[in-house]
């Protein structure tokens, strides 16, 4: 396993100002409200879009735990208002009061926000509120961890790939199977998001037993965690070596095609070019 010690650590950690946002939904808003992707996590990744919005910001809203990846001199002179986790309306709620207020409202998500982000609740709620015609809203997109996490396996998402998150607190799991089976028949590379998590272990390992199943025990599998932040790890192991125990939601797992190949440390998908085009 390959793994770096710091590419990309962040300041102390922020605590969180709670301030009461009054409401005002009668007329077309003066603030902002914007929802961005912090990529992930290390400053370089993050987009200048998204800087200057986060800079130009009043009231900074988000998961704490994100909240801590941005710089401390952005966050200096702003509200900062942060839940744990499961505070996702929460904290939507207020941004949007924030931004009725008059208030330059930023939503964080980490990676990209409309890739199991924030950006798809915001504008679900401002729906149900009515207040899509009201509010000015921008979402600005950031490097989602997936391109993050390839990058550093080297080239497995050179073709066709789906996206799958193991988390069943929204997804039922036998619509969660429906799709991996559906992915794996069609014979995608597969992301998966949200692996195992200390209250939910069991389906990394039916999903690992599938993938067995359908592509072999053999097929490469890429494994990242923290990809682009501190104790970053990288590995390519065959689907039968996968220990599930030591994978958790700070890991996404990249499941080869029936072309992917081990190049050493790395994993790669061929596009096709050499069997077209062969040696020049």
């Amino acid at each position: 396993m390959r793994s770096s010690s710091d590419p990309g650590s962040r300041p102390g950690k922020v605590d969180s100002a709670k301030e009461d946002i009054p409401e005002r939904h009668g007329s077309r808003s003066p603030g902002t409200l914007k929802v961005i992707g912090l990529g992930p996590g290390n400053s370089d990744y993050l987009a200048p879009s998204a800087r200057h919005a986060l800079k130009e910001a009043d009231v900074i809203v988000g998961y704490k735990g994100y909240i801590e990846l941005i710089d401390t001199d952005i966050l200096q002179d702003k509200n900062v208002i942060s839940t744990g986790m499961r505070g996702e309306i929460e904290r939507c709620l207020k941004a949007i009061d924030a931004a009725m207020a008059g208030k330059k409202t930023v939503v964080v998500s980490s990676g990209d926000p409309g890739i199991y982000g924030m950006a798809g609740l915001v504008m679900e709620l401002l729906h149900e509120k009515n207040l899509l015609h009201k509010v000015e809203v921008e979402i600005i997109p950031g490097i989602p961890a997936l391109s993050a996490a390839a990058s550093l396996l080297g080239a497995p998402l050179m073709h066709d790939f789906a996206v799958v998150s193991l988390s069943d607190l929204l997804t039922p799991w036998e619509v969660i199977k429906k799709r991996l089976i559906t992915a794996l028949e069609a014979d995608f590379v597969i992301v998966i998001y949200n692996p195992r998590s200390r209250k939910r272990g069991w389906q990394l390992s039916e999903a690992l037993k599938l993938v067995i199943e359908y592509r072999g025990g053999a097929v490469p599998v890429g494994i990242v965690r923290n990809a682009a932040r501190t104790d970053q790890q990288v590995s390519v192991v065959r689907a039968d070596q996968v220990d599930a125990e030591s994978i958790d939601m700070l890991t996404i797992l990249f499941v080869g095609n029936s072309k992917t190949r081990q190049r050493g440390e790395f994993m790669v998908t061929p596009r096709g070019y050499l069997d077209k085009y062969g040696h020049r």
